[in-house]
């Protein structure tokens, strides 16, 4: 099974995706955190991205769709994957899918995460991440057990650069403009789920795992 995650930025995406990945045993793949990686590592396309993400835009699609397609070649992903953070436009969207329509890698459910986002930017600046292994927190309705340390590696939490409120209105005009058509794109072709993500952790979780089964 292939999914996709889609909603707007502080949607609970990366953490819904990583409790899917938990219960079917299927690979996550966030392309944010391909591009960290690749930042991390000053990659000629680590350095490029770096460019584009520190003013809140995307990564151009052909950079972004490269990456993808070296990702689901491996052999981790031959039970199936979780792309969260991918396709962010229309366009990407089109391009995956006349490679991989009729094959395994075709995408089977789409899981659009819908927030009220005038809520989002609590949620954006609340959050903590962790720099190895890629766990999200919140301060507040999702703290780590330990101030400030990860809790499944013990590696200390930080913010994000573009997690604060200049950032996260360049990032919604953003995803209003090129990913929020893949709301309608994907609704068209049948593979739509839509999810309230204002509810709690668990309850979002409970929904999501009812409309794969």
């Amino acid at each position: 099974m292939n999914i996709v995650f889609l909603g707007a930025p502080g949607s609970g995406k990366g953490t819904q995706s990583k409790k899917i990945e938990d219960f079917f045993k299927i690979v996550h793949i966030s392309t944010g955190d391909i591009f960290r990686q690749a930042i991390k590592d000053s990659t000629s396309a680590g350095v490029l991205a770096k460019s584009f993400i520190d003013k809140g835009c995307l990564v151009p699609d052909e950079v972004t769709i490269k990456i993808v397609e070296e990702r689901i070649e491996k052999d981790d992903c031959k039970k199936g994957f979780i792309f969260d953070g991918f396709p962010r436009t229309v366009p990407q969207a089109i391009s995956y899918d006349s490679l991989h329509n009729n094959d395994s890698f075709k995408i089977d459910k789409v899981i659009y995460l819908k927030v009220d986002e005038e809520k989002l930017l609590d949620r954006i600046v609340n959050r903590r991440v962790c720099p190895k292994c890629g766990a999200s927190y919140h301060m507040v309705i999702k703290p780590s057990k330990v101030e400030g340390i990860c809790d499944l590696c013990g590696h200390e939490l930080e913010t994000r650069k573009d997690d604060n409120p200049e950032s996260m209105k360049v990032r919604l005009e953003e995803y209003k403009k090129l990913t929020s058509p893949l709301i309608d794109y994907y609704s068209k072709i049948n593979k739509l789920v839509t999810i309230d993500a204002m509810n709690d952790i668990e309850k979002v979780y409970e929904s999501i795992l009812e409309a794969l089964k």
